[in-house]
């Protein structure tokens, strides 16, 4: 199956998703969108990071920054914040330049590496869709660069990650196409959410809309 590109999905979703389904939904079904240091910090840290006109070659490898990706497979579209090309007998040939290169995506992220791997998912979808645009081999690994560690974390893309990649994305289309905003669930990242005010998880064990209105109705009548 292949989706078509009006019903693909933002790639940086999949670590929203993965991190918070409700965050999800308020940001990619309902547009709905908060600021705060977090985000005004991850927003600095990609705008170094993207240039669509830069590219240089250092020694064996070449860089381009704010690279275009999609995936007709995945149905998802974005964009890497800095892709490597390393010269590799398993690499593929690039116009203008001679030898193989292997694309490795690097993702810049603010504060240190978490916990969770909503971030890992996010890379690993980037490297799934240059393997299928470029018609590459497996890339066996990438780097998350964190803002405060001023630090790369490789992480190694195995078929566990690639696989949820998968599953996760078959949701979203699901959910998206529903245009369904999952309920709240309330966690330890909701402190530091910045859709924690639309979001309102602190309503969580206050009922349903639908339940407080009929039970209006039913002590009127």
């Amino acid at each position: 199956m292949e989706y078509r590109e009006e019903d693909f999905l933002n790639l940086a979703g999949l670590q929203h998703f993965a991190f918070c389904r409700r965050q999800w939904a308020l940001i990619h079904i309902e547009q709905q969108w908060g600021e705060n240091l977090r985000t005004a910090e991850g927003q600095i840290l990609h705008e170094n990071a993207h240039d669509p006109f830069f590219s240089e070659k250092r020694a064996d490898r070449i860089i381009s920054r704010g690279m275009a990706v999609f995936s007709r497979e995945l149905g998802v579209n974005g964009v890497c914040d800095v892709v490597e090309f390393h010269a590799s007998t398993h690499g593929v040939t690039l116009a203008g330049r001679e030898g193989k290169w292997l694309p490795v995506p690097v993702e810049y992220k603010r504060g240190r590496p978490k916990e969770n791997d909503a971030d890992s998912l996010q890379l690993c979808c980037q490297a799934m869709c240059l393997e299928e645009m470029l018609l590459c081999g497996p890339i066996p690994k990438a780097y998350l660069y964190y803002g405060e560690t001023a630090r790369r974390t490789p992480v190694v893309l195995d078929d566990i990650l690639r696989e949820k990649v998968k599953t996760l994305l078959a949701e979203m289309h699901e959910l998206y196409a529903r245009r369904y905003t999952p309920r709240v669930k309330p966690g330890k990242g909701c402190g530091a959410c910045s859709l924690r005010d639309l979001c309102l998880p602190k309503l969580y064990r206050a009922g349903s809309a639908a339940e407080y209105v009929r039970e209006r109705l039913e002590e009127t009548l």
